[in-house]
């Protein structure tokens, strides 16, 4: 007896309320422990939770509860939002959470500002004449920290409690920990300031060290928060490209419909200029049309009766009917817009050291500062020394320079990336690009200029007087008539013949463009016709003496152009999408660090082979549609390859967010520097290069800065425990430990400057 397979569900929710990696897996357990879910992965840097369910045993209601019950929002993702990268509600949300953190942020700030300077006193152990009393009595400072400690650092506190119910400890978790150790402790030595000088103790209080540390943190969100919305951005982008209606032909005649209206199997008619509204098959007529939204090839394409059309490209020259083959969410666009929400999405982000240790180190921390206050208390009798012993403990364990140690790298080196022509969108991109092991570039726009130019001047068949005089003369001929075409070709060669010195003076008369063929003009009483050696062909021009040249050119990856006068051959010239100037040598640099270099293109297996080996390319992709493109990077990833894609096309994008970083030229789409994880403004492929080694740097800086921050606590904290009493028993004040703690940061803030002395490849 056979078995009935259970039917899957798949649900995409948005969640609130997340602040660190560890919300991601508390709300991933959550939802895993729901019975009927098959699979679960939630992504913290989207924001987003896919769940693979069995509607049969659970629903998305329940699964829903769940994330609420572990003290999170979700709600459920439709395809409309999914499509328009969440909708205005959520770009409205996260407005108001960056002006909520800015508020915050300047409240912080200037109450930080204020306290810094009134503990320089008690901080340094001077008289400090112009500082006045009162803004270091310590009442003064208690009122002035009790607002940023509980209203600026609110959600501190409700997402450590959400991760204390969840048996977790998170960042925020250390961010509670260490302020309100410093806070509660300061308000303590307020409170009972007399009894602690009875017992010999100098009260001291903290309060800054929690308003600054509140503050410094509150800016690092606010900075995630606006880079989170650069996803969604993309994706709004992408729909913005598609026609917004389309003309339909309905029972013979023609009507303006919606997109959203358009059927498979309607007959849709595109005149010249149009954006083509979705997929399908030529059925009348013919044209050129620019596919480069897709393709990313600066040439128009051919279209006639039977070839494929893709929504969103623009119609150049003639007029066609086309059958509606895909419509919706199946055309070419809207799967490029899942391809990148999927590979997005399915980018697990890494984990840095400082979210890995906080698992183990809150707990501990903890455990040791309540056994320094048992064992003290016990020894002693003392509680006021007991409980400072113990929050001396906590205070060194402030996590002040660990919430430091990789912030300030970043913005070092993302700052030093910008002053070389490089973005670097986050840390999660510096980590992974010296990892790398595979750079794939893209061809057109990225090794190439991405427009087409004259390389090769007519070739000419006879004449008299100097060649170079026949050529100009001809020249003015061509370019006369190719000035009244609006194709890239044409606008190549009239650029070629005005840095000629070429006059373009003269009348034309009866031009007619031949679409897919070339075009014919009337100069000078003589008939000038420039186009295809398969258009000459049918007119009975022969174009034998000229054959070996032509092929010559075409072997090496250009575009012949035919050139007739009054139906006689008299010359070819070749066109191409120029490499760039630095191509070649980014190439070379590239291989010489021991990475593979792969080409990938849209473009013929002649062209870019020839286009390869010009510059050295070794492993060539070629005739790779856009929807293809992502599939070839993720072979090369179960390959075991750390990949980087580079590219500058809209039809890159999918890739781009595939790749474990994605390279975006700064000279080509908004979408795919959206899309990328790192954007080289100028477009010298020789970023690439500084931007690995750069990235190497801010790596190894890192670290090093992680270590400064946890080397205090290792050394710190036994010391503040008091082990080494008999020897060092006067390290036990609090404000030893503060010093330790400041000094650790300054330590972190000084090796990170370092940064500013790295220099470009």
């Amino acid at each position: 007896m056979s078995q009935t397979k259970s039917p899957i569900d798949t649900s995409t929710l948005k969640l609130q309320g997340m602040s660190c990696a560890g919300c991601a897996n508390a709300i991933q357990k959550a939802i895993s422990n729901v019975s009927g879910v098959e699979e679960c992965e939630v992504n913290f840097a989207s924001e987003q939770a896919t769940v693979k369910f069995n509607p049969k045993q659970t629903s998305i209601e329940t699964i829903q509860s769940a994330v609420e019950d572990a003290g999170y929002g979700a709600s459920v993702y439709s395809q409309d939002e999914m499509m328009t990268g969440g909708g205005d509600a959520e770009s409205v949300a996260r407005e108001a959470k960056s002006k909520d953190l800015i508020r915050k942020m300047i409240v912080g700030g200037i109450i930080s500002t204020i306290l810094v300077v009134g503990s320089l006193p008690m901080m340094t152990g001077l008289e400090i004449p112009f500082i006045p009393a009162w803004l270091h009595n310590f009442w003064f400072q208690f009122i002035l920290t009790t607002p940023v400690q509980f209203w600026c650092g609110s959600h501190f506190y409700r997402n450590a409690w959400k991760a204390f119910k969840n048996g977790a400890a998170t960042m925020d978790t250390l961010v509670v920990l260490g302020t309100s150790a410093a806070y509660f402790y300061s308000l303590f030595a307020t409170l009972f300031a007399d009894f602690l000088i009875q017992q010999g103790f100098t009260p001291q209080v903290y309060y800054e060290s929690a308003a600054v540390i509140i503050t410094l943190i509150l800016v690092g969100r606010f900075l995630e928060n606006r880079a989170r919305g650069e996803t969604s951005e993309a994706i709004r982008k992408l729909i913005g490209l598609q026609a917004r209606s389309a003309r339909v032909i309905r029972d013979g005649q023609a009507q303006d419909i919606p997109i959203q209206a358009v059927q498979i199997d309607d007959i849709v008619q595109v005149r010249p200029g149009e954006k083509i509204p979705v997929d399908g098959e030529v059925t009348q007529g013919h044209s050129t049309v620019d596919e480069s939204m897709v393709t990313g090839e600066s040439l128009p394409v051919e279209k006639s009766v039977g070839d494929e059309v893709v929504g969103a490209t623009i119609n150049k020259t003639g007029s066609f009917q086309f059958r509606a083959t895909r419509v919706g969410k199946d055309t070419v666009l809207s799967q490029i817009v899942q391809l990148v929400q999927q590979a997005q999405g399915s980018k697990a982000p890494i984990q840095n050291l400082a979210d890995k240790v906080t698992g183990w180190f809150v707990p501990v921390v903890i455990a040791i500062a309540l056994l320094t206050f048992i064992l003290w208390f016990s020894i002693t009798g003392n509680l006021t020394l007991a409980l400072i012993n113990m929050v001396s403990v906590l205070i060194i364990a402030c996590p002040c320079a660990l919430g430091l140690a990789t912030p300030t790298s970043v913005m070092v080196g993302t700052g030093k990336g910008a002053e070389n022509g490089i973005l670097i969108k986050s840390a999660e991109s510096l980590e992974t690009a010296q990892k790398l092991n595979t750079i794939v570039l893209d061809k057109t726009g990225t090794l190439t200029e991405g427009k087409p130019k004259v390389t090769d001047p007519p070739s000419l068949i006879s004449g008299v007087g100097t060649a170079n005089q026949n050529q100009l003369k001809l020249l003015r001929l061509v370019a006369l008539v190719e000035q009244q075409s609006e194709h890239p070709l044409a606008e190549a060669v009239v650029d070629y013949a005005k840095s000629q010195g070429v006059q373009l003076k003269g009348t034309v008369e009866d031009f007619n463009a031949v679409t897919g063929s070339g075009v014919e003009a009337t100069v000078s009483d003589r008939c000038v016709r420039v186009g295809t050696a398969r258009w000459f062909n049918d007119l009975g021009i022969n174009t034998q003496p000229l054959a070996e040249k032509a092929s010559q050119w075409e072997a090496e990856g250009k575009t012949v152009i035919w050139i007739a006068v009054d139906e006689e051959l008299e010359a070819v010239m070749a066109l191409a999408d120029t490499l760039k100037p630095s191509s070649a040598d980014a190439v070379k640099a590239l291989r010489n660090l021991g990475l593979e270099v792969v080409m990938m293109t849209g473009d013929n297996e002649k062209t870019a082979s020839a286009i390869a080996q010009q510059v050295g390319i070794p492993r060539v992709m070629s005739q790779v549609r856009p929807d293809q493109k992502s599939q070839h990077i993720v072979s090369l990833q179960q390959e075991g390859k750390r990949v980087a894609m580079v590219g500058d096309g809209i039809n890159d994008a999918p890739a781009l967010a595939q790749a474990d970083i994605g390279i975006a030229i700064g000279t080509g789409t908004d979408i795919a520097i959206t899309a990328s994880d790192i954007t080289l403004i100028s477009g010298d492929l020789k970023g690439i290069i500084t931007a690995i080694a750069l990235s190497r740097a801010t790596l190894k800086n890192i670290k090093q800065n992680l270590f400064f921050a946890f080397i205090y606590n290792i050394a710190g904290i036994p010391i503040a425990a008091g082990i080494l009493y008999p020897i060092l028993g006067w390290l036990l004040n609090p404000i030893i430990a503060g010093a330790a703690m400041a000094f650790s940061s300054v330590s972190v803030l000084s090796n990170a400057l370092r940064l500013r002395k790295f220099k470009s490849i």
